[in-house]
C-alpha cells in the first residue's frame, strides 16, 4: 500500500513539474514562528507548504521560513521578524504563529503596521482588535457553548472545574456564566472551581473534592498531564461508577487511556478532527511519505494527530487558496527596514494588498483537516464541528457531533443507548443498603446463614426480580444507625440510608423509604414502586356488652317520658270529653225503652285501657261515639302509628348493630381533644410532613407533639404499634398506610382511623446521576405493568408471617345475627309482667276468699280451701254465685234471749 502511494505521488509530481516548466515562477516567503517543543506543528507547516506548491499554486512558489522563538522574549522575536523582512529576496507575505500569549503581541503590532497577513492557530483570551489577523482556532464563546451543550445534555446539575493554568479559567468563563444562570433559575448549586497546584501530587485536592460529594468534573489541563491527573484521582476513589469527567483539551483523543478503558467512569472528550475524513487521511498519507522521504520514522496517524498541527496545515492551505485568487495583485515586496522611516513608507506603498488578501480569506468557506471553516469580520472562526467522544473498552467512541447551527446531533439511536446501559449494568455487583423492618426486610430464622440468605422480605424479593431482569448481582448490607435518612439542619449532614449513598458506600437503598423533596435534593430515586399516604393507627373500639333493656334505646328517655305523659293526658281528656258529650251515655238495659238511668261506658279505667290498646296496636272492644271523642281517638291513633313505625325501624337497627365506643374519627377529633395523645416516628418523612406543613391544623398538631411530656415520638414503627396496643385507647400513632395495613393484617385489635393525609411513594434510592437509574426504573415499571408488584405485596402482607388472620375472623362472625343478650330484656320484662300479674291475681283471690268467708259465714281458712279446691279442679266454665245467707227465726229468738239475760 505504501509503495502504491509513493509511486502515485512521484507520478503526480512529474506531471505538475512538466506542466509548470514553461512558466516563470516567483518566490514568496511565509514566516512560521514556533516554540521549540512544537515539532509536530513545524512538520505540518513544511508539509503543507510542499503540498500547496505542488497542487494549488501555478506561478508562485511559497518558501517556508521556520523560526524557533522563546515564549517569553518579545524583543528577540521582534528583532528576528524584522531581520527576515529586511532580507533581500525574502519577499515575506505572511506570518504564522506563534501560539504563546506573551509572544504574540509584538508580532501583531508588526503585521498591523506593515499590513502583513497574520494567521493564528491558537485560542485567544482577549477580544480581537488587530485588523491583519485571522484565527483558525474555534471562537472561544462558541467553543464554550459546545462544552455547555454537552454538559447540559448530560443533565449535570452541578460540577467542579479543575484547571491547570490561569488562562484555563478565562477560557471557561463563558461556560461558567451560562451554567450559573441556568442553575440559579432551577434552584440548583452551580459549580466549584479548583486549580491544580504546582506540586505534582494532586491527591489531597481530589480527596477534598470527594469529601464535597461532587462527582462531575470538568478537567482543563494540557493533554500530556491528563493521564497522570486521572491516575491520582483513581487512587483516592474518584474514578468510580458515578464519576463523570469532561476533558476540555481538543487533543485528548491522542492520549492513551488504556488503564481507564475497562472502568465504569464516564470520560467524555471533544475532538475537532474526524479520522474518517478523506482530507485528513490524504494529508496523513502525504505526511508519512514526507517522513519516509527524509529517512524519518513516521509517527503520525489519523488518531494521534494534534489539533494545532491540523490547524497549521489548514492555515497554509487557506492562505494558498487566497493567494492563487488574489496573488496577481501583488507586486514583488521590497525589503522592509523596521528601524528606518524611509523603509517603512516604501513598505506601505509596496505591500498595500495584504489587507485585501486577508479580507478575502475571511470571506472564504473552505474545508480542511479540521473540517469546514468560516470566519466573521474580525477574523474569528465562527463555524467548526466538534465530535463528542466517550471512552469505552475499545477506545473512544463517537456519540455525536456539535456545530453552531445545529447544536448536538447524536449518531446513535435511543435503543442503542439503552442497549449500552444494559450492557454496563450486567455482571456488576451492587451494594444494597437497607434496614430491618417487616415486611420489607427481616432476619430469616435458621443457623449458619450467610450473605443475602440471612434476610427475607419484600425488599429482597423486589431487588431479586430486578436483578433477574437486568442481569446483575447484589449484596445486602444493613445501615449502621438504622435510620432512613434525615437532614441535620445545624450541620447540614444526612444520616441513615441517604448518607450511605452520598458517601458511595452503597449503590442502592431499598426499604420503605419515602420520596421527599429534601431527600430528592440529596440522592436520586427511581419511579415509585408503591404509593401510600399518612394515616392514623388506633385501637379498635371496645365492643360493648349487649344491654338487657336495649329495646328502650330506639327512643330517648325524654321521648319515653313524653309518651307516658301523652298517654295519661289523652286518657284523661277522653274521659272528660266522654262525660261532657251526651252521645257517650248509653242505656244500661237496651230492652227497656224508658230507662231511668244512663250509663257511661268510657270510665277512667276504660279510657286508660283504650289508650294502651291503641298504643300497643292491639285495639279495644270500646269505641267512641261522639264526634269529639272520635277526633281525639283518631289523632291518638295517628300518633301511635308514627311512634310505633319509628320505634320498629330503630329497634331493628339497634338490635343488629354492635355498639362501639369510637372516640375519634380523624385528625379533627384528635386536635380538638386532650385526652388521647398522638405521636409519630422521630426523624422520618411523616415527621417532616407535619413539621414543614403549611396547613394550620397540622402545625398545631406538630406543636402539640413537640411539647408533649413524656415524649410522644418513637424510635421505630414497632415501638409505635406496641404503644398503641398498650395505651388502652389513650395513644394514636401516625403511620404510613402500607405499614399500617401490614399491622392490621396481623393485629386484629388495631384499625385505621380516617383517610390519608397526603399522597407519596416509596422508591429505590441511588447516588446522584447514577448511570443505572434509567434501567432500574424501567424494570420497576415493567413489574408494575405485569402485576408483579401487587403479587409481591399480597405475598408479604396477607400470606406470610400470619397475614390475613383478621379477615378470616371477620368472615366467621355474621353481623346480622341477634343473640339472647340482645333481646333478653324483652323476656325479662315479660317475666316481670307475668309475675306482677300473678301477684295481683293472688291479691284478688285472697280478697275474694275474705268475701266468701263473710258471705258464707265460715272461717277464712274454710273459704280459702273451698276456693282453692275449685281452682285446682281445672275444669268447668261455670261457678255458682254465692249470696249472703238470711238468719233463721230460731236463731233470732236465741239471740234476743241472750240479750235479755244480759
Amino acid at each position: 500500500m505504501m509503495r502504491y502511494f509513493a509511486v502515485t505521488f512521484i507520478f503526480y509530481i512529474i506531471i505538475v513539474n512538466c506542466h509548470r516548466s514553461g512558466r516563470t515562477r516567483k518566490n514568496v516567503t511565509i514566516i512560521g514562528l514556533f516554540h521549540p517543543e512544537e515539532l509536530q506543528e513545524q512538520t505540518a507547516f513544511r508539509i503543507a507548504v510542499e503540498r500547496v506548491n505542488l497542487i494549488i499554486l501555478n506561478d508562485t512558489t511559497i518558501l517556508p521560513h521556520v523560526e524557533e522563538v522563546s515564549a517569553n522574549d518579545s524583543f528577540n522575536i521582534s528583532k528576528r521578524v524584522c531581520n527576515i523582512l529586511a532580507e533581500k529576496g525574502t519577499n515575506a507575505v505572511g506570518i504564522f504563529g506563534p501560539r504563546a500569549e506573551t509572544a504574540i503581541g509584538i508580532v501583531k503590532s508588526i503585521s498591523d503596521y506593515y499590513e502583513i497577513p497574520h494567521i493564528e492557530t491558537r485560542w485567544e483570551t482577549t477580544t480581537r482588535k488587530n485588523k491583519m489577523a485571522i484565527n483558525l482556532y474555534p471562537e472561544s464563546k462558541l467553543l464554550a457553548q459546545a462544552l455547555m451543550d454537552t454538559i447540559r445534555d448530560m443533565d449535570w446539575k452541578s460540577f467542579t472545574v479543575v484547571y491547570e493554568k490561569d488562562e484555563g479559567i478565562v477560557r471557561l468563563q463563558e461556560l461558567l456564566k451560562s451554567h450559573d444562570g441556568l442553575a440559579k433559575g432551577a434552584g440548583q448549586t452551580p459549580f466549584t472551581i479548583v486549580q491544580l497546584g504546582e506540586d505534582p501530587d494532586h491527591r489531597p485536592l481530589w480527596k477534598k473534592i470527594k469529601t464535597s460529594g461532587e462527582t462531575h468534573i470538568v478537567l482543563d489541563c494540557s493533554a500530556d498531564k491528563i493521564v497522570s491527573i486521572l491516575r491520582q484521582a483513581k487512587a483516592v476513589g474518584m474514578m468510580g461508577d458515578y464519576n463523570s469527567y469532561v476533558v476540555t483539551s481538543l487533543d485528548a483523543h491522542t492520549i492513551d487511556f488504556e488503564e481507564f478503558k475497562f472502568g465504569q467512569t464516564n470520560i467524555t472528550a471533544l475532538r475537532m478532527l474526524d479520522p474518517s475524513s478523506a482530507i485528513l487521511q490524504k494529508a496523513v498519507q502525504d505526511w508519512i511519505f514526507d517522513e519516509m522521504n527524509h529517512n524519518r520514522t513516521a509517527s503520525v496517524t489519523s488518531n494521534n494527530l494534534k489539533i494545532q498541527s491540523a490547524l497549521m496545515y489548514d492555515a497554509v492551505h487557506l492562505f494558498a487558496e487566497a493567494w492563487i485568487k488574489l496573488g496577481s495583485l501583488y507586486t514583488t515586496p521590497v525589503p522592509i527596514d523596521c528601524y528606518s522611516k524611509e523603509g517603512v513608507q516604501k513598505s506601505i506603498i509596496k505591500i498595500s494588498n495584504g489587507f485585501r488578501l486577508l479580507n478575502f480569506m475571511k470571506l472564504m468557506q473552505s474545508e480542511g483537516m479540521s473540517g469546514k471553516m468560516a470566519f466573521d469580520n474580525s477574523g474569528l472562526r465562527n463555524y467548526f464541528s466538534i465530535e463528542i467522544l466517550q471512552l469505552i473498552d475499545k477506545g473512544f467512541k463517537k456519540l455525536g457531533s456539535w456545530d453552531p447551527k445545529n447544536g448536538i446531533s447524536y449518531t446513535r439511536t435511543t435503543s442503542e443507548m439503552a442497549g449500552e446501559q444494559l450492557q454496563n449494568i450486567k455482571n456488576k455487583t451492587f451494594i444494597i443498603t437497607s434496614r430491618i423492618g417487616r415486611p420489607y426486610l427481616d432476619f430469616k430464622k435458621g443457623e449458619g446463614l450467610k450473605g443475602n440468605d440471612r434476610f427475607e422480605g419484600y425488599s429482597l424479593d423486589l431487588i431479586e426480580e430486578i436483578a433477574q431482569e437486568l442481569g446483575f448481582t447484589y449484596i445486602f448490607s444493613l445501615v449502621p444507625d438504622g435510620q432512613y435518612g434525615s437532614l441535620d439542619k445545624k450541620t447540614g449532614q444526612w444520616n441513615g440510608l441517604i448518607r450511605e449513598l452520598q458517601e458511595r458506600r452503597a449503590d442502592l437503598a431499598i426499604c420503605d423509604l419515602t420520596i421527599t423533596y429534601d431527600r430528592r435534593s440529596a440522592v436520586d430515586f427511581t419511579m415509585p414502586f408503591m404509593t401510600l399516604g399518612i394515616s392514623i393507627l388506633f385501637s379498635k373500639p371496645v365492643k360493648q356488652p349487649p344491654e338487657m333493656f336495649s329495646f328502650f334505646k330506639p327512643l330517648s328517655f325524654d321521648v319515653w317520658v313524653y309518651m307516658v305523659t301523652a298517654y295519661l293526658g289523652v286518657s284523661l281528656l277522653l274521659y272528660f270529653l266522654s262525660r261532657c258529650s251526651p252521645f257517650e251515655w248509653e242505656n244500661p238495659h237496651p230492652c227497656n225503652p224508658d230507662p231511668k238511668e244512663l250509663e257511661l261506658t268510657f270510665t277512667l279505667q276504660n279510657c286508660l285501657w283504650f289508650s294502651i290498646g291503641s298504643l300497643m296496636a292491639q285495639g279495644s272492644d270500646l269505641l267512641p261515639k261522639a264526634v269529639s271523642t272520635r277526633l281525639v281517638a283518631g289523632m291518638w291513633w295517628f300518633f301511635t302509628l308514627i311512634m310505633i313505625s319509628s320505634y320498629t325501624a330503630n329497634l331493628a337497627a339497634f338490635l343488629t348493630m354492635e355498639r362501639m365506643d369510637a372516640p375519634i374519627t380523624g385528625v379533627d377529633d384528635l386536635v380538638n381533644q386532650n385526652k388521647i395523645k398522638y405521636g409519630l416516628l422521630r426523624g422520618g418523612s411523616t415527621a417532616n410532613f407535619f413539621r414543614d406543613s403549611n396547613v394550620s391544623i397540622y402545625q398545631r398538631m406538630w406543636s402539640t407533639m413537640e411539647s408533649s411530656q413524656p415524649s410522644v415520638f418513637v424510635k421505630s414503627n414497632d415501638e409505635g404499634v406496641e404503644r398503641v396496643q398498650k395505651g388502652k385507647r389513650q395513644y394514636a400513632y401516625f403511620m404510613e398506610s402500607t405499614s399500617l395495613e401490614y399491622q392490621m393484617e396481623r393485629k386484629c385489635d388495631l384499625e385505621m382511623v380516617g383517610g390519608l393525609l397526603d399522597s407519596k411513594g416509596y422508591g429505590i434510592a441511588m447516588p446522584f446521576d447514577s448511570p443505572y437509574r434509567t434501567a432500574i426504573s424501567g424494570a420497576v415499571l415493567k413489574m408494575q405493568e405485569s402485576g408483579k408488584l401487587q403479587q409481591l405485596k399480597t405475598k408479604w402482607w396477607k400470606l406470610m408471617h400470619g397475614g390475613g388472620q383478621c379477615d378470616k375472623r371477620n368472615e366467621a362472625t355474621p353481623s346480622n345475627e341477634l343473640g339472647l343478650a340482645n333481646v333478653g330484656g324483652v323476656f325479662l320484662l315479660l317475666i316481670y309482667g307475668c309475675s306482677i300479674a300473678f301477684l295481683v291475681s293472688l291479691l284478688e283471690f285472697l280478697w275474694n276468699v275474705r268475701k266468701v268467708a263473710v258471705q258464707e259465714r265460715i272461717t277464712p281458712a274454710e273459704a280459702f280451701l273451698l276456693e282453692l279446691k275449685f281452682v285446682l279442679l281445672c275444669h268447668g266454665t261455670t261457678k255458682p254465685l254465692r249470696k249472703p245467707r238470711e238468719p233463721s227465726i230460731r236463731g233470732s229468738f236465741m239471740k234476743l234471749d241472750i240479750i235479755n239475760k244480759k
